[in-house]
């Protein structure tokens, strides 16, 4: 790959640049959701609808973890665009180094509480009757990759604030092929089951660790760090947290709604909605993939240019990536609405002679899950402001408002409806819940993204 610099980012026209930046991060981050998505699709087939159910409820407390990684990354990597758009290297230095040690410290710890309170965790958040089994095998290998996954996530958004996305790509690429063989070889020719699902996934965690640090030690990075850069810094510390936090606010209240989904809907219609929710939540997942990957490149193009004071940039970022970001979540919303039934036939087995309980569970997943999801993607089309409105802030270092609209759709909005709108309309409540909430938070991170764009853009 030829080398590419930071600088790139203030210099080449925003749409090129956008481009240049979001097309890696989508081909990155489908193949990633397209790991996810045929992952789920061979567990459905090769071990049957509960253990995706398993999986489910295993994604929240994994993910979590991770999820620490990721945000200690983003909040970093927004120090490391700043730094680098106004040539304080030694900046970028000191946050990377911080950044790792920060990573290993918090994941460690976090693995170990989530190991000792193994058999608490698995029920509360939804693990319950048939599911508490193949659930706590997969939890328990899982854990054990999650530092490196954590890792992972953090050097991966770094990578991009270098302004390198085909590098981002290609970490993001090795795992997911890596553990898509791995499920051939583990699940289907050795008949390892749901050990087999969860060796093959934290196998890839390491391919991917593996591909991160050679990009760091190699050439290709500018961020070269040494012993003193390890040592926190209490100042860095404090603004990777208080932009890490917004991440990591976001990850904790999507697992707090897997708890809370996982509940409602096994007391609703047992492990076979909570299937039904597993599915979707992969769809999810892989559907959005061109909207994230537009999201991952708008971030280091507006701090960048933010750290250089290029306002007028910063704004055409901003425009172009909603833009963009709309046109596919379009897309998305066509399909998702057409062909509803055919995504959900794709994560079931056709295997004749299924259990008596498996083909019951497969039938009401078929009969449940085509309407839910078209309920659930409704208001997909109007997500991108959403997003792009929400990680501008981020992007440019803006803590509080950049918390406070990450939280708006799960947070402010979804969880209480949830808890609500299934008290009166039951199942109907639960997927209504979805589309209501991503209008209310459009129109509340519009309001915020207007009024930024008059008073600090504006001049």
């Amino acid at each position: 790959m030829a080398k590419v610099s930071s600088e790139q980012l203030g210099i080449e026209p925003i749409g090129k640049l956008l481009i240049k930046q979001a097309v890696p991060a989508s081909i990155g981050i489908l193949v990633m959701s397209l790991n996810v998505l045929v992952d789920s699709i061979f567990v459905g087939n090769w071990i049957g609808s509960i253990a995706i159910a398993a999986i489910n409820v295993v994604l929240p407390v994994s993910f979590f973890i991770a999820a620490l990684g990721m945000a200690i990354g983003i909040g970093g990597s927004s120090i490391i665009s700043r730094a680098l758009g106004s040539g304080d290297k030694e900046k970028a230095l000191k946050t990377f180094g911080n950044q790792i040690t920060l990573t290993l410290l918090v994941t460690i710890s976090m693995v170990a509480l989530g190991l000792y309170f193994v058999d608490n965790l698995i029920p509360a958040f939804g693990g319950k009757g048939n599911i508490f089994d193949p659930a706590k095998i997969y939890y328990t290998i899982i854990l054990y990759g999650v530092p490196f996954l954590a890792l992972c996530m953090m050097g991966n958004t770094v990578i991009r604030a270098e302004g390198k996305p085909k590098f981002a790509m290609v970490a993001m690429i090795i795992p997911s092929v890596g553990n898509l063989f791995l499920d051939y070889l583990f699940i289907y020719v050795f008949d390892w089951g749901m050990h087999g699902a969860a060796w093959a996934t934290t196998a890839s965690y390491l391919l991917c660790f593996g591909y991160i640090l050679y990009f760091f030690l190699s050439k290709n990075s500018e961020l070269k760090i040494a012993l003193p850069h390890f040592g926190l810094n209490a100042p860095i510390l404090r603004e990777i947290g208080a932009l890490g936090f917004v991440t990591l606010a976001r990850q904790a209240v999507t697992s707090i709604t897997y708890l809370l989904m996982n509940n409602i809907l096994f007391n609703l219609g047992g492990e076979a909605m909570v299937a039904v929710y597993a599915i979707i939540g992969r769809m999810l997942m892989f559907a959005f993939f061109p909207v994230f990957g537009v999201t991952q490149g708008f971030l280091p193009i507006a701090g960048f240019n933010y750290g250089a004071a290029k306002y007028s940039r910063v704004k055409e970022s901003i425009y172009t990536a909603i833009k963009y970001a709309a046109f596919v979540a379009t897309l998305v919303f066509v399909l998702l609405m057409v062909f509803p039934d055919f995504f959900t036939a794709l994560f079931l087995s056709d295997k004749p002679n299924l259990p008596a309980e498996e083909l019951a569970a497969n039938s009401f997943v078929l009969e449940h899950a085509p309407n839910a999801m078209r309920l659930v993607f409704a208001a997909t089309p109007i997500i991108a402001l959403q997003l792009i409105g929400a990680a501008y802030f981020q992007a440019v270092g803006k803590a509080i408002p950049a918390l406070l609209l990450t939280l708006t759709r799960q947070g402010f909005f979804f969880i209480p409806l949830i808890l609500v709108l299934p008290n009166f309309m039951g199942e109907l409540g639960v997927w209504l819940s979805f589309p209501v909430a991503d209008v209310l938070a459009t129109l509340v991170t519009g309001a915020y993204l207007v009024k930024e764009i008059r008073t600090k853009l504006s001049n």
